[in-house]
């Protein structure tokens, strides 16, 4: 059959999808299948975009400009020039209008003022013209300042002209700028030493809320204590305190008086004159405000007493029924004047029928307001049913320190939904709109990344700033409200509200489900998870609960049948069930933003999820909850869209779909059902995103509820941020050792018999059969085998026998998740043994716990590092005492185990059971277990402790409230938050069922991360120099994930920084946002230069830290060292001059997709066989991974390189990619060939060369770096050919067999982007699934479609050419595809 061959010409663009995306898909197939191929598919021309950098490329381009006023002279009366910098610009108007009151009236001085935003600073110009207004200054003012890099430049300019000012006062900010305070003799130089209060309230570590707390009692106190001290130091240290009052007070009459009394007692030129000033007014410190209340109320009983008098709103609003939304607002915009944009949501709230309790707080702890004015104090209800915080700040303890477990306490006891929405702060409305990137990456770090650590969730960016506005200087940069943004904050806000009003009977929630890649059985695909089994589980708890699920089948099996018919869930027929038929101009009136659609889909209907005249919704209904199929990306057949740069939107169908949830079936909730969809992943902002950015479109109000894997943080991170989602954290399923199995079961047997006969005269004899069976095996490419017959000395022997046998314990010992999950069906104890033996294998120092391994090999007088060393180079007595040992702790493990749990196989109350363990010594099961080993004199003490700790784990590992928390969000209250990750590396994590964060961006990379990644990186090096004839590899390509990073707080990230030989520097708050280099001498080689290829989630987590890598690449590439020592300058200064560009340019190295857009696509190239040749994934990786991120120009977001990309790839030596937890392997995702530029690399070095690819496996205490070919191979025996895996996967049923598909599909991924598959692994496979006549009738019969796309994968491999087979084995493959294909058709008919 002749092959088909590919135009690449672009056709005409007028219906861009004349084909549906299975017809496209086998235009691609080539001739290794049996089946006729359609004409060809059309596809729009590429769509080029550009991105400008505006003015100097920063996020903000306002200038202080706008808050300087120069006075007219008059009368020789001394000018008094003020010069301040803060972080909001909310002073602004209020400093403004203080100093105009000033110059009119006063007669002792003229005023001049200058004031800086502190983000201003980063830009060149204008810190120049800051510190020349320095020079001639009287007075500095400085609040707020917590960004390290500004602080460290205010402190600078400051600290040159500190002597000559006349006074400089500095409010809560870190504390190098604290320290700059003086007024007359009163100064903070000792900051932090001295032994006073006042500097030991800044002293301590923790002090996050409290600290501002006790800084106001402090306020409130000391000017009365001092008033009567006699010497000048507590009347200076007086004047302090009052000046923090005045501004605390914020109201331009107390900024005159402030102005005037520091003016008055400092300045030379003013000593003689009189002075007089006011005291300060003073505000409450938190309370309730409310525009038209005609004071602040400090009792929410008077409040409402008020409230109910209100003539101004209609007498539902007055009435018991109305929905209450309490709002936390600043209380320095309350005073300043500068509330406009809390106005406007308190009048959209009540225009919407809600009631309003807008509390304030002075200090940054909220903790205490939200309990004092939110709870009945009487009844200890909540007396509000949602809460809006108009901060953005964390709840406690604002832009400083935090601390969240007490606001995590705070709002458990208030148990309502918390929402977070944010003020622009470090850029103007218009700045902001522009951005591709969204809001300032400091912002996202202290405005979206912090609360969501509280279980703040919906980010909606609600008010801007206007550069200046009006005539007058009153107004200068105020905020101002975004009136679609308030509507649909306030919109959000009642509805979940709503939901803790309405009773449960008359609920509505839209589960919504995925399936991807579309087509085939793949309806209902989630990570980890079993979908159907789970929402059936789901739905069962809900309809006893007394929720509506009528007409609920009788078995998870016949819901799948009611959903999708057949299974047969091809979306260009119409068998899967469908739910509603939209016209086209009803789906136009609902969805608003359709003719946007159109530029990349044309005229709806289209062709996706449509008949030709409707749109399709696909679904079923059991009374009010609809269990519909989200529609797919949609361009993934369409090899000419995956090579475009940027994402295409979402299609028609899409909307529709969205657009029915919302209008038609209204939806209370959409539940999402698991890891994960695409709606989160549609193009817009990275974060903060405005109308126009299609997840906020789509979403609409819907409250949105989504099942997240635990173990994917990152991920679960961006449906928070770009779908409002409430992510709802489920478990992997329960780990377990791979085992051995045939030949491997055989060689551990022969190594056994060695071990015990090799003295003997049959020890060459077992040798030889021992080398033969490793050969069958195929373990002749990981081990250097001698010929068999050979005849080796005796040491050669345990040589040889000992690098087999510590291959066959690293297959044995691997973990591997078996089966799917179930929601709601938690593991049961002894299912959680495996996972408790990894989590006792890792040492916590920070905890005092040693691991169980390191308590065993120090009772045989061992390291156990050194005993990880000795296995991995095969000496045999070590493989053989590693094996006691992890023997050992499985058996001390399961003894304990045992004893917890009851007849049943459930836990029972482990503490009970652990103080009875724990109270005897002699009876404790471990040591019973230990006492019959090598082991039982292990150390008792350090036992118990470790054992304390996996009691306290395996209650979280057993413990179950994943349909516990469902059913508290879509009741309305408020869902406990907690980190996502491994649940091996960090137990806090479980139990599963919480709101899943991510952490604090600039808290990485840790001291402890920087430790791992320095051993990684050495033995990268090692390895590369031995595979590499000794030489240091020059450049090394790598990718950094979102997940990884958050799992192992920046290990990725700081293998990055040392390759090139930098360190991160900590901040006063432990926040990294510097790097400095190490010297040549401490590193101890040459630096390494490196092509970082950033994830798009890790991009939109971690911005903060690509600047910071992108600000020490450059660092590098510009010190005065010898090329030869320095590759990162050697590169750079070669690729300047072929570019013509400066140096600091061409050393970008720091990658990802452009903003708004993800992965490479080779994926769906790969999962949807859309693909031609190696060369077309080559250009869709360089085409959608050429965009670079730049210190120097931040705002400008992610601007395409592709050139400096190709030049700096092609000086790369090896590739490389960190796996960093046992449940996700190279070919569980297609995330990790999707990234994999090997063979890429080849293509564009110039002498052709393959680089070498490197896989760090962090899975285990011992960490390895193994090659990529040994990593598939690793991969492949423990999962795909391992009996163990598969049939776990089997027993899921329909789908498992989709599982076991994907893995096959992800190895042949690996075959197109590395060529590091052998051939022996699709031979094993066909074996295995195909040639064995009863598993081939069972995958068939269980779900046809996924069993034809194994067979297509088959014939794929062959036809690409990486896997050489017989052609019986073709012959036999091609017949089986017509008759499942027959099979198919048949069903249908």
């Amino acid at each position: 059959m002749a092959s088909l061959v590919f135009s690449p010409s672009t056709l005409s663009s007028s219906k861009p999808d004349q084909l549906s995306s299975l017809s496209q898909k086998h235009f691609f197939l080539h001739s290794f299948l049996p089946k006729k191929t359609n004409s060809q598919p059309n596809s729009k021309s590429s769509l080029k975009v550009k991105c400008a950098a505006i003015g100097n490329g920063l996020f903000t381009q306002t200038t202080p400009e706008v808050r300087r006023i120069v006075p007219e002279k008059k009368d020789n009366l001394p000018t008094v020039k003020v010069v301040y910098v803060v972080l909001e610009a909310q002073y602004q108007s209020s400093l403004s209008s203080a100093v105009q009151a000033l110059n009119q009236n006063s007669n002792f001085a003229s005023f001049e003022i200058v004031g800086y935003l502190v983000e201003e600073l980063r830009d060149e110009n204008t810190y120049k013209t800051f510190c020349k207004d320095l020079e001639d200054a009287n007075i500095f003012i400085g609040s707020l300042i917590f960004v390290e890099e500004l602080a460290l430049k205010v402190k600078a300019a400051v600290e040159k002209e500190r002597d000559r000012l006349d006074a400089v006062l500095v409010f809560p900010s870190m504390p190098e700028v604290m320290r700059l305070n003086k007024l007359g003799s009163f100064s903070m130089s000792q900051l932090g030493q001295s032994k006073s209060p006042f500097f030991q309230l800044f002293k301590r570590k923790k002090q996050g809320a409290g600290f501002a707390d006790s800084m106001l009692k402090l306020v409130r106190t000391l000017p009365k204590v001092l008033k009567y001290l006699p010497s000048d130091k507590a009347q200076d240290a007086r004047l302090y305190i009052l000046s923090l009052q005045f501004w605390l007070g914020g109201s331009p009459d107390n900024l005159q008086n402030f102005l005037k009394m520091i003016s008055g007692s400092y300045v030379p030129a003013l000593k003689g004159s009189k002075i007089d000033y006011s005291d300060p007014v003073l505000f409450l410190d938190s309370g309730i405000w409310h525009p038209l209340a005609p004071c602040m109320y400090d009792d929410v009983k008077e409040y409402l007493n008020w409230y109910g008098t209100r003539r101004d709103v209609n007498e539902k609003l007055r009435g018991p029924n109305a929905p209450v939304i309490g709002l936390v607002l600043q209380r320095s915009h309350i005073v300043t004047g500068d509330e406009s944009h809390y106005v406007a949501v308190i009048m959209e709230l009540e225009a919407s029928g809600a009631k309003v309790i807008p509390i304030f707080a002075g200090g940054l702890d909220f903790s205490g307001p939200v309990e004092r004015f939110f709870i009945d104090p009487v009844a200890k209800k909540p007396m509000v049913n949602s809460v809006v915080s108009l901060t953005g700040f964390a709840l406690v303890g604002g832009p400083a320190r935090q601390d969240h477990p007490r606001a995590v306490e705070a709002l458990m006891k208030l148990d309502v939904p918390y929402i977070v929405a944010l003020p622009l702060v470090f850029q103007t409305t218009e700045e902001w709109l522009n951005s591709t990137l969204g809001l300032h990456p400091i912002q996202v770090a202290l405005q979206v990344a912090l609360p969501e650590l509280d279980g703040g969730m919906e980010p909606i960016v609600f008010a801007g700033r206007d550069p200046r506005t009006g005539k007058t200087c009153f107004d200068l940069g105020k905020s101002h409200a975004l009136h679609k943004r308030v509507e649909q904050l306030c919109t959000r806000a009642i509805k979940w509200a709503e939901l803790k009003r309405k009773s449960k009977t008359e609920k509505k929630l839209a589960i919504t489900v995925f399936s991807f890649p579309p087509d085939k059985g793949n309806v209902g695909t989630a990570a980890y998870l079993n979908v159907f089994a789970s929402i059936y589980s789901v739905l069962k708890d809900l309809q006893k609960d007394g929720y509506n699920v009528e007409g609920l089948p009788e078995t998870a099996e016949a819901l799948i049948e009611d959903v999708i018919h057949d299974k047969e869930a091809q979306f260009n027929s119409p068998n899967l069930n469908v739910a509603y038929k939209m016209s086209v101009r009803e789906y136009q009136t609902l969805a608003p933003y359709a003719s946007a659609l159109e530029e990349n889909w044309g005229k709806p209907p289209g062709n996706l999820n449509s008949d030709g005249e409707n749109l399709l919704v696909y679904g079923k209904q059991y009374g009010n909850i609809f269990i519909g199929v989200q529609p797919t990306f949609g361009y993934e057949g369409d090899p000419m869209r995956l090579l475009f740069s940027k994402s295409a939107s979402p299609h028609h169908g899409f909307a529709a779909y969205y657009s029915y949830v919302e209008k038609i079936f209204k939806a209370d909730t959409v539940l999402h059902f698991g890891t994960h969809g695409s709606l989160e992943f549609m193009p817009g902002k990275q974060v903060g995103m405005s109308d126009a950015c299609y997840p906020d479109s789509l979403i609409g109000n819907i409250p949105n509820v989504y099942y997240y894997a635990a173990n994917n943080p990152s991920e679960a991170t961006i449906a928070k941020r770009r779908s409002y989602a409430n992510t709802i954290s489920y478990l992997t399923p329960p780990a377990e050792n791979a085992g051995l199995y045939k030949g491997l079961k055989q060689l551990s047997e022969l190594i056994s018999s060695y071990q015990s006969l090799k003295d003997s005269g049959r020890g060459q004899q077992i040798v030889n059969s021992i080398i033969s069976t490793a050969r069958q095996c195929n373990l002749d490419k990981d081990v250097e085998l001698p010929d068999e017959g050979e005849e080796i000395s005796a040491k050669e022997r345990d040589l040889v026998v000992g690098k087999v046998y510590s291959k066959i314990m690293e297959i044995e010992s691997r973990l591997l998740p078996c089966g799917l999950h179930v929601i709601g069906e938690p593991p049961s104890a002894m299912e959680a043994v495996a996972t408790l033996v990894n989590i006792a294998a890792l040492d916590r120092p920070e905890d005092g716990i040693s691991s169980l391994p390191a308590i065993l090999a120090e009772t045989v007088g061992r390291n156990i590092e050194d005993v990880y060393r000795g296995s991995d180079k095969g000496i045999l007595k070590d493989v053989e005492l590693l094996r006691q040992i992890t023997e050992a702790s499985r058996g001390a493990i399961s003894a304990f185990v045992e004893k917890t749990t009851n007849k049943k196989g459930q836990v029972v109350d482990v503490a009970d059971k652990l103080s009875s363990i724990l109270g005897f010594g002699i009876n404790e099961p471990w040591i019973q277990y230990l006492s019959n080993t090598k082991f039982y004199r292990a150390d008792r003490e350090k036992l118990r402790v470790l054992f304390e700790f996996l009691g306290e784990c395996l209650k979280l590992v057993v413990a179950d409230n994943e349909i516990g928390s469902l059913k508290q969000a879509l009741e309305g209250k408020y869902v406990e938050p907690g980190p996502g990750g491994d649940p091996i590396r960090n137990p806090k994590v479980l139990p599963t069922g919480k709101n899943i964060h991510a952490l604090d961006p600039q808290a990485i990379p840790t001291t402890a991360a920087m430790q791992s990644a320095k051993i990684v990186v050495d033995r990268l090096i090692e390895r590369q120099k031995i595979d590499n004839g000794g030489n240091y590899p020059e450049t090394v390509a790598l990718v950094l994930w979102g997940t990884d990073n958050i799992k192992t707080y920046g290990e990725s990230l700081a293998q990055v920084l040392w390759m090139i030989g930098v360190r991160p520097v900590a901040d006063t708050f432990g926040r990294v946002n510097r790097v400095e280099p190490v010297s040549l001498e401490e590193l101890g080689r040459p630096r390494i230069d490196v092509v970082v290829n950033c994830s798009g989630v890790f991009r939109d987590l971690f911005i903060n830290q690509m600047n910071l890598l992108d600000r020490a690449v450059k660092m590098v590439a510009e010190l005065d060292e010898p090329v030869e020592q320095n590759y990162v300058r050697k590169h750079a200064l070669e690729q300047a001059k072929a570019l013509g560009i400066e140096v600091r340019e061409a050393a970008t190295r720091v990658f990802s997709n452009a903003s708004g857009s993800y992965s490479s696509n080779v994926n769906l190239a790969v999962e949807n066989s859309s693909w031609n040749d190696e060369k077309q994934l080559q250009d869709m990786y360089l085409s959608r991974k050429s965009f670079a991120f730049d210190c120097d120009a931040p705002g400008a977001g992610m601007t395409e390189k592709r050139k400096v990309f190709e030049m700096a790839l092609s000086t790369a030596d090896a590739t490389f990619q960190n796996l960093d937890s046992s449940e996700i392997s190279l070919t569980d995702v297609s995330h990790y060939f999707d990234s994999d530029p090997t063979n890429l690399v080849q293509n564009l070095r110039k002498d052709g060369k393959k680089p070498s690819a490197y896989i760090a496996d962090t899975t285990t205490a011992n960490a390895q770096v193994r090659t990529l070919a040994e990593t598939v191979r690793l991969d492949t025996r423990t999962k795909l050919l391992n009996p163990k895996w598969y049939e776990g996967m089997m027993s899921s049923g329909y789908e498992g067999v989709r599982e076991i598909e994907k893995r096959l599909t992800n190895t042949v991924g690996w075959s197109a982007t590395s060529g590091q598959v052998d051939n022996w692994v699709y031979e094993e496979a066909n074996s295995t699934f195909i040639q064995d006549e009863n598993m081939l009738n069972r995958l068939m019969s269980t779900n046809p479609n996924s069993f034809r796309k194994l067979v297509q994968t088959f014939l794929e491999a062959n036809g690409r050419g990486y896997w050489e087979t017989s052609e019986e084995n073709i012959e036999r493959l091609r017949q089986l595809y017509s008759e499942v294909e027959d099979k198919i058709e048949g069903i249908d008919r």
